[in-house]
């Protein structure tokens, strides 16, 4: 069971921090700091003395796609959701009915054979669902190349929470990297929004490493409590060294958003020895499988649906969470992708 907080509407983060005030920067945000049940608040830009030297970050350099397009099928628009490209060149997508504040629900009544006229004018048909626990997700065809469509076509996945549509840079991060193929995420890796090259060199100077890993993010399951789905992840033999040299020289290695430990939990053998890996992940980090590799994480505020939270439980145990999120209402942090952080560490 995961820890269940209700979320004022109020408490959503509707704009980047940088446009809610002059002179405001990405790491203008809140920190929240859990150590075991300890916790203690900060400002995120702190973030280089709560941290020691040798601790080592872990960061996704998935760039985020323009994933969704306007479609109609038969008389009606619908938005699209593109999540991830498979093997055979399909792509797992998502119906969304628009509502004039970005998309709140998936589409009811899809089948397979569906039809769905795309900008642009190419032609998307479901094939077949996802996943036999649902059909919010379906694997689909389209009639031309799909990255060209986004290019063309595409805007940034945003859901009814924030205030307006925002350019595609406000979802990159520092760390985001062109994939050689072309692919990314269709949400950001949003924990790595905060940070700036500035605060970056900062830890850097303060003796913290960072190991670069990808994992492209598919679409989001508010509204569900769905696992997530198998993404494809990258974890190079340069920062499988760097985790094994600093674990086994008594630092601590710090996943920077779940996406980041799912794919380092993935790398890890049942010795916790991370290796060079690439494919197709399906893992899902709980309190029973526990993790292998992390000593902690800095990820964002999550819903209280979300799986993530076992995640976080997987890191820190279940009181602990508890706590920071209580701490988190009192205090009035901000959740979703432009919102407060959250690290959490080891008591």
């Amino acid at each position: 069971m995961t820890v269940v907080v209700e979320v004022p509407e109020e408490l959503s983060a509707r704009v980047p921090v940088e446009q809610r005030g002059p002179g405001l920067d990405r790491d203008a945000v809140r920190l929240l700091v859990s150590r075991g049940t300890e916790v203690s608040h900060h400002a995120f830009v702190e973030l280089p003395r709560l941290l020691r030297a040798g601790d080592l970050l872990v960061v996704n350099t998935s760039p985020t796609l323009a994933a969704a397009v306007d479609g109609w099928l038969g008389g009606a628009g619908v938005v699209v959701h593109f999540s991830t490209r498979g093997d055979d060149g399909r792509w797992a997508v998502e119906l969304r009915e628009p509502d004039g504040r970005g998309t709140t629900r998936a589409r009811a009544g899809a089948s397979a054979g569906t039809g769905v006229r795309l900008a642009g004018g190419a032609r998307l048909v479901l094939e077949e669902p996802l996943s036999a626990r649902g059909d919010r997700l379906w694997w689909a065809r389209v009639s031309r190349d799909v990255l060209g469509v986004l290019r063309e076509h595409g805007r940034a996945v945003r859901y009814a929470y924030t205030e307006r549509d925002q350019p595609l840079s406000a979802y990159q991060t520092v760390f985001a990297l062109p994939s050689p193929d072309g692919l990314g995420s269709a949400e950001m890796p949003s924990a790595g929004r905060p940070f700036t090259a500035r605060l970056v060199t900062e830890l850097v100077s303060r003796g913290v490493g960072f190991a670069p890993v990808t994992l492209h993010t598919g679409v989001a399951s508010a509204e569900a409590h769905e696992p997530p789905y198998p993404e494809r992840y990258v974890v190079p033999e340069a920062s499988a060294r760097l985790i094994g040299a600093v674990r086994a020289g008594g630092g601590r290695v710090i996943g920077v958003g779940t996406t980041a430990v799912r794919a380092v939990e993935s790398a890890a053998g049942a010795d916790g020895v991370v290796r060079a890996r690439a494919g197709w992940t399906d893992l899902v980090v709980t309190p029973q499988r526990g993790v292998r590799v992390v000593d902690g994480l800095l990820t964002g505020l999550h819903e209280p649906a979300a799986s993530h939270l076992l995640m976080l439980e997987a890191v820190a145990g279940r009181e602990a969470v508890g706590r920071g999120y209580a701490e988190a209402l009192r205090g009035r942090y901000l959740w979703h992708e432009f919102g407060d952080a959250h690290l959490v560490l080891p008591g």
